[in-house]
């Protein structure tokens, strides 16, 4: 950030009076610009023993498979938010279900929520952020054309579970290998 967003002053960089952190600093109107996290809220959709899935027609990570998630908007609900990815990607609605996994990926400042979820009647499009969209067998999941480990954390943490038919919460740090420039699953 350069400018206020209130006045159009320049911003200073500095720790405000009473806090211990940088942060963009309005010192004409005293406006203090706190930037946060954004959240991710997606689902994994389950019809009988399959998964809903969609290959990406954007960017990041064009063609690749992934979960119906993205951006939590103002003035919705973290399961609406799901839900309302998941019509606006595969043109599909779901029962949203229990919150299933939470990410944080601390170089990239987003938190991903991911919820189970029940395909409502089996039917489903592709909406136009999708290429194609469809339904995966665990043993016909693409996993070395999966967009996110996100998505790769959640799909392997459905299969286990689902063998043992218990679904706990799950929770889990994303880290970057600067080194590779590849992202890993950090620590549980």
């Amino acid at each position: 950030m350069n400018f206020c967003s209130q006045c159009g002053k320049p911003l200073a960089h500095k720790i405000p009076d009473g806090d211990s952190r940088l942060r963009h600093v309005c010192e004409h109107c005293q406006t203090v610009h706190y930037q946060n996290p954004k959240v991710v809220c997606g689902c994994l959709p389950v019809w009988e023993d399959k998964v809903l899935m969609c290959r990406r027609a954007i960017e990041p990570r064009h063609g690749f498979w992934t979960l119906p998630a993205g951006f939590m908007e103002n003035g919705e609900t973290t399961p609406e938010a799901a839900a309302r990815e998941t019509i606006e990607e595969a043109m599909a609605d779901v029962h949203i279900g229990e919150l299933y996994a939470l990410f944080n990926i601390r170089h990239i400042n987003q938190v991903y929520l991911m919820f189970r979820a029940d395909l409502k009647d089996g039917v489903f499009g592709v909406g136009t952020e999708s290429l194609e969209c469809r339904l995966f067998s665990e043993a016909e999941i693409p996993w070395d054309e999966i967009a996110f480990p996100t998505i790769a954390r959640t799909l392997r943490y459905f299969f286990e579970d689902r063998k043992k038919n218990t679904f706990p919460f799950r929770m889990r740090d994303i880290e970057l290998d600067f080194r590779r420039n590849k992202e890993v699953v950090g620590k549980e």
